[in-house]
């Protein structure tokens, strides 16, 4: 955040305090007319769902605003995929297949957007079961998809305990080995990852693309 400039955290506030039309009219013109980095402007938008999922959590948020972030980002996501550049080859070859949810109890879907978007452009199959998961359907993508990585997705710190119970069944029925499980959301650390019994957490989509490419041998 430090490191953002004026636009920037413009973009950010004007997202978080759910004003679309300046939002989407600063994102469009950093992406169409100022050549921003695509991944820059995405995870500017990640940070703004970061605070609209706090201010969901403190009650100052509903589920209509949830939706209009949702829609923002959607709107602004469409503009930047096709302006992120892969390199030469990564598309055709699929680097491994993650599983990708929001954890029952939890209907955030905007930071699991973003991860599953980044995983697909950098050469990975994809399989978002959504949000609100619960633990069947999760087991039962698993052997349906037969996934490397499985990614738990939460904003709410109640996902916490869903995250952690969804892990313990993973393991519980005879699926965790050989596979690599990681959890991200809003206020994930160390302790929440030790808690949950999960391999690894990201702060952000970067961030989990390296772990997954890391852990599929992959350069990241």
């Amino acid at each position: 955040m430090s490191d953002w400039n004026d636009e920037e955290r413009q973009l950010v506030e004007w997202m978080a305090d759910m004003n679309e039309d300046d939002a989407l009219a600063s994102a469009k013109r950093m992406l169409l007319e100022e050549g921003k980095d695509p991944v820059r402007v995405l995870e500017l938008c990640r940070c703004a769902m970061d605070i609209v999922g706090k201010r969901f959590e403190d009650g100052e948020y509903f589920l209509p605003e949830l939706v209009l972030a949702g829609e923002m980002l959607e709107t602004i996501g469409a503009i930047a995929k096709p302006l992120i550049q892969v390199k030469p080859g990564e598309a055709s070859k699929k680097l491994g297949k993650v599983l990708i949810g929001t954890v029952h109890g939890d209907l955030h879907d905007i930071g699991k957007n973003i991860v599953s978007f980044m995983l697909d452009i950098n050469g990975f199959e994809v399989k978002d079961i959504g949000i609100d998961v619960p633990i069947a359907n999760f087991l039962g993508a698993i052997d349906e998809f037969k996934p490397d990585v499985v990614g738990l997705s939460g904003f709410l710190t109640l996902a916490f305990d869903s995250m952690k119970e969804t892990i313990a069944a993973i393991e519980g029925a005879g699926r965790r080995n050989g596979l690599k499980i990681m959890i991200g959301g809003g206020q994930i650390d160390e302790t929440v990852r030790a808690y949950t019994g999960a391999d690894a957490f990201g702060v952000n989509a970067v961030e989990a693309v390296n772990l997954c490419k890391n852990w599929m041998g992959a350069a990241a």
